[in-house]
């Protein structure tokens, strides 16, 4: 890892609540070209991997099949917001080497407020185990071969259990969680992007298929009737969801991208190489050197979240929807005990019969690697929000408060997965989104123009990219809220 540059704070500089930066230059990125771009990025895999699951896999395809593929341009509309939110999140990132949700204890009145705020909205988004109960109704159909039925909860519980836990084992272990995850997230999509497109290819139509993607382009009314709980899933899930769009940064961090490289990352339990964690960052003076090196590694971030984050949602979302539309008459009602399977039995029905497993492998995968990357969001979100803010915390190495943290969250995902099926638990991780991408987007919005130099600040068309983002999210937060209020005065 860099070493770390210590120099003077930056005391003139208007630094919120939080203690001075540190100064020094930008690390020099790898010169630009292809091979070192493959090199370079990696977030963006992770994001992708977490982000195609629930709501390509299950909840795409249930919405497209329910109310019909007018409704898809939802799904574009949320993936353009979140690609925006995430960059505009990097962009601190890359200056200071601090997580976004670092740059949120900055803004008044700090940790005292933002702190629990995000630990406990985080909490409540992620901490119920809703991707590992869908794995868990995969798993029990490739093993049973048939669908599981309301009889087979408590063999569906266990076998989320278990999932549960080998994915605490598989974070626990390696030197840097951040390399862990990359790995694996880069070997998912590989298999689930050949297999969907495989499967498109046999199954369906080319009508079809234009069908769809004008569905995604075409903005149409909402259908009567729609479910507002499941288009702020929807619009949500589309993309990464919520906290998992504030975590990329930290992702970027762990991996140095830019001015990350000067402050560390979180490694693996046993390791002692990323002890070396700093709770505050560092920036650089806007020498003519660094003003080359940032615009460097600004084309890697914009690579990283437009073409393989952003277009990987999309096309994911596209493929998995198109094989639905294809394989299931409309207005189907699927199960509970469907949910994360039900492909698999269209696909076997109408096509052939060893469908049936291969389909079902992939949407183990879609979801174990969904299931992998929220868990880590929620631990990782938790430990660098108390690693900024509490110095009693910083006593302890990082890689020890992670795995702390994520033994906790681990024990009550055990106890959680019991209080309800699949389609219920997803539906708190879409409920809790919505209001994280709306507060989350004006306040980068704050810290951008706030604390970065001018030079450096977003465009106008990306502030207002920020500003529909916080409408967009907020208006659905709003929508719920009045929803939930009706019916309890009812």
């Amino acid at each position: 890892m860099t070493e770390i540059a210590e120099t003077a704070p930056l005391s003139t500089r208007d630094h919120g609540c939080l203690p001075a930066w540190r100064e020094c230059d930008l690390p020099e990125p790898l010169p630009f070209s292809f091979v070192n771009l493959l090199r370079t990025i990696g977030p963006g895999a992770i994001l992708l991997a977490g982000a195609i699951g629930g709501g390509e896999w299950i909840v795409g395809p249930m919405m497209a099949i329910k109310y019909g593929t007018g409704i898809l341009w939802i799904a574009t509309i949320g993936i353009i917001l979140q690609t925006i939110f995430n960059l505009e999140a990097i962009r601190y990132t890359l200056y200071t080497g601090e997580p976004i949700l670092t740059g949120i204890m900055r803004l008044s009145p700090g940790p005292k407020l933002w702190a629990p705020f995000y630990i406990l909205i985080g909490v409540a988004q992620l901490a119920t185990p809703a991707l590992a109960a869908g794995c868990a109704v995969v798993l029990f159909g490739a093993i049973a071969g048939q669908m599981p039925t309301p009889d087979d909860k408590a063999t569906l519980d266990w076998i989320g259990m278990g999932l549960i836990a080998a994915a605490a084992i598989l974070l626990l272990s390696g030197k840097s969680i951040e390399r862990v995850l990359e790995k694996a997230s880069w070997a998912m999509i590989l298999f689930i992007f050949v297999f969907l497109i495989a499967v498109n290819v046999l199954a369906v139509p080319a009508e079809t298929s234009l069908n769809t993607l004008k569905g995604f382009l075409v903005v149409r009314p909402l259908p009567t009737g729609v479910s507002l709980v499941l288009i702020g899933l929807f619009a949500a899930t589309a993309g990464s969801g919520g906290l998992g769009n504030l975590a990329v940064t930290n992702w970027f961090r762990d991996k140095g991208f830019g001015m990350g490289a000067h402050v560390g990352g979180i490694g693996g339990a046993l390791s002692s190489e990323h002890a070396t964690l700093q709770p505050v960052g560092a920036v650089f003076p806007l020498t003519p050197e660094n003003r080359r090196r940032w615009s460097t590694w600004w084309r890697y971030a914009l690579l990283d979240q437009q073409a393989l984050w952003g277009v990987g949602c999309f096309i994911g979302m596209f493929l998995n929807v198109n094989l639905a539309i294809a394989l299931i008459p409309p207005g189907s009602v699927f199960s509970d005990y469907d949910m994360g399977a039900f492909q698999a039995k269209h696909l076997a029905k109408q096509l052939w019969q060893g469908l049936w497993l291969l389909t079902l492998l992939n949407g183990f995968w879609i979801l174990f690697s969904t299931h992998l990357g929220n868990t880590d969001v929620l631990v990782r979100t938790v430990a660098d929000v108390l690693w900024a803010t509490s110095p009693t915390v910083r006593r302890w190495p990082a890689s020890r408060l992670y795995a702390c943290l994520l033994i906790l969250l681990t024990a009550w995902a055990l106890y959680a997965i019991r209080l309800g099926t699949v389609l219920q638990l997803f539906q708190v991780l879409g409920i809790v989104a919505s209001p994280i991408l709306a507060i989350a987007a004006v306040q980068i919005l704050i810290i951008n123009r706030r604390f970065l130099p001018r030079e450096l600040r977003p465009s106008i068309g990306r502030c207002i990219g920020l500003v529909c983002c916080t409408v967009a999210y907020g208006g659905i937060t709003v929508a719920l809220m009045m929803k939930l209020l009706s019916k309890s005065a009812g």
